[in-house]
């Protein structure tokens, strides 16, 4: 196990005037047995950057460190790493037991070190009862489970995740994120998660890394990321449904600077009379609580109520105040927090 570092680290594809650079700088100092998440759209960079920890992708510039050795140039095969993919990539072949000690039988360790060490991680992952199946015999969360436990036995410093809960469906994806925070807790391993899902992100992550557009805009905890987003951004991407940024909001009333843009939450937003006048134009109804989208003036606005305010018709005006002491304020041109 080791700490991780990520200094300015720089990705481009092609030399001169028409390259193409996709990740700017990244600084990230990782403690040893971490749990961080690099979360953010398609597109943004966050498995590019994996791959270049992992040296399945050359860095352009900048410094990558996995305890105390600078890894820029070595092999894979020499970062001792261990790396779970989206696809599973198991031997078809193969029975769980052998897919699992496959690589400690081509790195030559004794018999009874591979028997060990796969009789651990399949105790770990409640795969014992499986280890003589192949994998076309069980579920996708199964497999998911035998691709960890491939990557336990190896003993790495570090485990990198590329988006392994993608191919699952909405409950297993649940059941495999309780699994994973388990694993966490008991290997203590230094670990880099990638994912698109938000809900991924917060549940999983001790510290995320929100990357957008090859940049990273925020890394912190969950809560400082949801409470304090550093952009628009951010505040956008990171809760479900999003934030609302008001670009016409009365702000001289709630005592923000003059042009900003205003963030306010959807539960933080509350039924009073004589709030600012939103008509409905749509719900969801989610058992406990309803979102309710509307019109306030030329922008939409959403805010969340529990089942206790009633339902509200569509078409009718709903009178809602933010709280003073939940507003966020964000440069209109930057996008930068204020």
């Amino acid at each position: 196990m080791a700490s991780l570092s990520l200094r300015n680290v720089i990705k481009r594809y092609g030399h001169g005037p028409k390259a193409n650079q996709v990740i700017h700088g990244v600084n990230a100092e990782i403690s040893d047995h971490e749990f961080i998440v690099i979360v953010g759209p398609s597109g943004c960079g966050k498995s590019t950057l994996l791959r270049m920890v992992a040296g399945l992708e050359e860095i352009s510039g900048g410094e990558i460190r996995i305890g105390d050795r600078v890894v820029n140039d070595l092999e894979p095969s020499e970062r001792d790493i261990a790396m779970v993919f989206q696809n599973y990539a198991l031997y078809p072949h193969m029975t769980v037991y052998d897919n699992m000690a496959y690589g400690l039988k081509i790195a030559k360790v004794p018999a009874a070190e591979i028997k060990t060490r796969v009789d651990k991680a399949a105790k770990i992952l409640e795969l014992g009862a499986l280890l003589e199946r192949k994998p076309r015999e069980m579920s996708g969360g199964q497999r998911q489970r035998v691709a960890m436990g491939r990557a336990i036995v190896r003993q790495p410093q570090v485990f990198l995740f590329d988006e392994p809960l993608s191919n699952l469906d909405a409950k297993l994806r649940a059941q495999t994120r309780l699994e994973i925070q388990k694993l966490h807790r008991e290997l203590g391993i230094t670990s880099l998660f990638v994912t698109h899902d938000q809900v991924e992100a917060m549940t999983l992550a001790n510290r995320m890394i929100v990357m957008n557009g090859g940049r990273m805009e925020q890394f912190g905890t969950p809560e400082e990321v949801y409470a304090r987003p550093a952009t628009t951004f951010v505040a956008s991407f990171m809760g479900s449904p999003p934030m609302n940024l008001l670009r016409e909001a009365p702000n001289a009333q709630h005592g923000g600077p003059a042009g900003a843009i205003l963030g306010i939450r959807p539960e933080h937003m509350d039924v009073t009379p004589g709030g600012w006048a939103l008509q409905v134009e749509t719900l969801e109804m989610l058992g406990a609580e309803r979102l309710v989208y509307g019109r306030l003036g030329k922008e939409q606005v959403i805010v969340r109520m529990d089942e206790g305010q009633g339902v509200p018709a569509i078409g009718s005006t709903v009178h809602v105040t933010p709280r003073a002491d939940r507003l966020h304020w964000f440069d209109a041109t930057s996008g930068q927090r204020l």
